[in-house]
């Protein structure tokens, strides 16, 4: 038998085993860091001037730069969505309130079922550049209801 087919055998072997003890529980292991998530509640608002508000929770554990929550909205139009406002978040492991506020351009959203994505997004520095650096990203069904 060729030298080199069963190496490469051994090798994948060898890797599987290191794999399989790194991901067997270990008594002594600390507990894990609390989840991060973000939510969006089942409604969000609608004013008669366009203004869209949506709500939901979050949680994330302290970063090294500032973390923002942003939100989008897409209604009718396939891969259009619509920015509705941005909030700072409190990354201290508890679970938060956040709410965003924004405008669509005129007419193109109204009150009825939309998709929401919403984003736990830290903006970190590294030299001169910042990386974005996302925490957490949800999809949600809402319905927009006027008010």
């Amino acid at each position: 038998m060729p030298v080199r087919p069963l190496l490469g055998t051994a090798s994948c072997a060898a890797l599987l085993l290191l794999g399989a003890a790194a991901a067997a529980p270990s008594a002594a292991a600390a507990p894990a860091a609390p989840a991060e998530y973000v939510t969006v509640d089942p409604e969000g608002r609608i004013a008669s001037d366009g203004t869209v508000t949506l709500t939901g929770t979050y949680r994330c554990v302290a970063g090294t730069g500032r973390v923002y929550i942003g939100s989008s909205v897409n209604q009718s139009t396939p891969n259009v969505n619509y920015g509705i406002g941005g909030s700072v978040a409190v990354c201290d492991g508890a679970e938060h309130r956040w709410q965003n506020s924004g405008k669509a351009p005129q007419n193109a959203l109204k009150a009825g079922p939309a998709k929401v994505e919403a984003t736990l997004l830290e903006l970190r520095g590294s030299g001169i550049l910042i990386i974005p650096v996302p925490h957490a990203v949800s999809h949600h069904d809402v319905t927009l209801v006027e008010s």
